[in-house]
């Protein structure tokens, strides 16, 4: 398993933004690019300062947050990965996975490196064709090689629903209401990934951010017009905080969380996890005037001091100056539990705990920073866990990684009941290829069978805390379920939740061409054609910090 640290971020500054014209020019997501359903991703890198700082980093088609990919509901994607990475400080290879997105008969297109493909390597591209069949909602896509996306490859995918059940609570929802949340790092990944406890340097919205003592640098701004109402679609791309967000003086109904309509609920501020998706309907009928938009990382000291962790609502016609606004209090903020899904919502199987036909415990511990689940701490395979099947492999004796891989029967109810007892919670638990019902949220007592909400990323809570999730094995293959804190990940929080092993094959399209070449290539890769593997990048880390995990060896260096 790649070694990486466990993330907190701290936003300081000195000055007082209150009434300082603003440099903050007008940059909705309409000016930046959009791209259709069969497009091509083009993988490279280049200098960015989205918070003021610049650095190299690992981008789409040149921009962070990646394009925003746009499409209906039942179209047909097609999107060419081509791999032009050439910064050896960080990773040269790299893998593409589109978050929510069942994969439903294509398990070869998920883009999870070593559980579902091998990675692409420098030079070489790879089409993934897939249909999200009747998924509609707010995804998003991100690398899924080691901790890739947090030097910067991420962006929103929305699949429009002409026919939304709740269309009728708004009028805008496009481009321009698409809103990202991320954490931003001026140290490439590939050296954090060493330390032990780091802290993000600024949060970005919409692309853009401060940190603490640097720059007034420019600010998101999202636009409004006087009396219309807007679907704001948000998008946590975080490689680890959780964030409060709230906007000024104005209320939100969540109409979905991670591509599943929800009932309306008004809100004044919701707890947002890495990967999860929300979208609220904001109606703009406050006096005009710019107002603060807040999104506070669960991390000490943060704050909104110097117009950190902060982005810029302006009704039209308000003056370009930062908001005056005064973060108050939440009284109503978004719980989980009150969020009840709009379609089917009664959780699968038996309505009482313990009950499913499969039921499932996972402990997650942690010891000198690592993570085990129920005692194994998950170790990448040297062969994808899809390729293993797909060449006989059919019980958990026989799939690597050995301990971390269980089998699931078809057309099951399973029940998982995930408890944690280390720190570093609380953890965002995601699985692929399914949408799943809460029917335990952490820190809660109680079970909700009837109505939970449903959705692909959930709070698995903090130490002594549980959830308990509930869903269906109607999708062959191997679906990793992990901790989406990368640097989690990345020292080994995760399994693999193999469906049916038995039926892949006869349930799946046939895998292209190009998807038997991928391994093949990458394992006649030399470890520095990886990048990011130069012992320089430890020495990086051991200068930064005396908190370190051990170094794979062998490490080549970089002269």
């Amino acid at each position: 398993m790649m070694f990486t640290p466990i993330l907190i971020a701290s936003f300081i500054s000195s000055i007082n933004a209150a009434a300082i014209i603003s440099r903050s020019q007008s940059y909705p997501l309409s000016q930046r690019s959009t791209l259709g359903p069969q497009t091509t991703l083009t993988i490279g890198n280049n200098v960015i300062a989205p918070d003021g700082y610049s650095r190299s980093a690992t981008l789409v088609n040149g921009e962070f947050p990646g394009p925003l990919i746009s499409a209906q509901k039942g179209d047909n994607f097609s999107i060419l990965v081509a791999n032009e990475l050439t910064d050896t400080s960080m990773y040269t290879v790299t893998s593409v996975h589109w978050h929510g997105i069942y994969q439903n008969g294509t398990s070869y297109a998920d883009g999870t490196s070593t559980i579902t493909q091998c990675p692409i390597a420098q030079n070489q591209s790879y089409l993934q064709s897939f249909s999200a069949q009747d998924q509609a909602g707010t995804f998003w896509y991100h690398s899924h090689y080691s901790v890739q996306y947090c030097d910067g490859l991420r962006g929103a995918l929305v699949i429009y629903d002409p026919d939304d059940p709740l269309g009728y609570m708004y009028d805008v929802d496009d481009e321009s209401t698409v809103i990202t949340l991320s954490d931003w790092y001026h140290a490439e990944a590939t050296v954090l990934r060493y330390i032990i406890g780091i802290v993000a340097d600024s949060t970005l919205i919409n692309g853009l951010g401060r940190y603490a003592g640097g720059p007034m640098s420019d600010l998101a701004v999202i636009n409004v017009e006087q009396g219309k109402r807007y679907r704001m679609r948000l998008v946590s791309m975080s490689c680890d905080p959780n964030y409060l967000f709230s906007i000024d003086g104005h209320n939100m109904t969540v109409i979905e969380a991670d591509g599943q309509a929800t009932e309306p609920l008004e809100v004044d501020q919701l707890q947002i996890f890495a990967g999860q998706r929300y979208s609220v309907v904001l109606i703009a009928d406050q006096p005009t005037d710019n107002y603060w938009v807040r999104s506070l990382p669960d991390t000490a000291n943060a704050s909104f001091v110097g117009g950190t962790n902060s982005a810029i609502l302006r009704y039209q016609g308000a003056p370009q100056v930062e908001p005056t606004t005064v973060n108050t209090t939440s009284t109503n903020p978004l719980v989980e539990t009150n969020l009840h899904a709009l379609i089917d919502p009664a959780a699968p199987g038996i309505p009482e705990y313990g009950a499913a036909d499969i039921n499932l415990n996972l402990a997650v511990s942690i010891d000198n920073g690592i993570f085990y689940v129920n005692n194994v701490s998950f170790a990448t395979p040297t062969v994808p866990v899809l390729l293993q099947i797909l060449s006989g492999a059919q019980d958990a004796t026989q799939l690597m990684p050995n301990d971390s891989v269980i089998i699931l029967e078809a057309n099951k109810v399973v029940e998982l009941t995930l408890s944690t007892t280390g720190v570093g919670g609380p953890h965002p638990i995601h699985m692929h290829g399914h949408s799943f019902s809460v029917v335990q949220s952490a820190g809660n007592s109680s079970f909700n069978y009837a109505n939970p909400v449903r959705r692909d990323v959930v709070s698995a809570g903090s130490l002594g805390q549980q959830m308990v999730i509930r869903w269906v094995t109607d999708n062959s293959g191997p679906w990793f379920l992990h901790c989406h804190i990368d640097w989690h990940l990345d020292v080994g929080f995760a399994v693999v939740m193999a469906e049916s092993p038995s039926e892949t094959i006869a349930n799946m399209q046939t895998a292209p061409a190009a998807w038997d070449q991928l391994c093949p290539t990458f394992n006649a890769l030399t470890p520095s054609q990886l990048g990011g593997t130069s012992l320089d990048l430890y020495e990086a880390a051991a200068n930064m910090s005396d908190s370190l995990y051990p170094p794979p060896a062998p490490l080549p260096s970089s002269a």
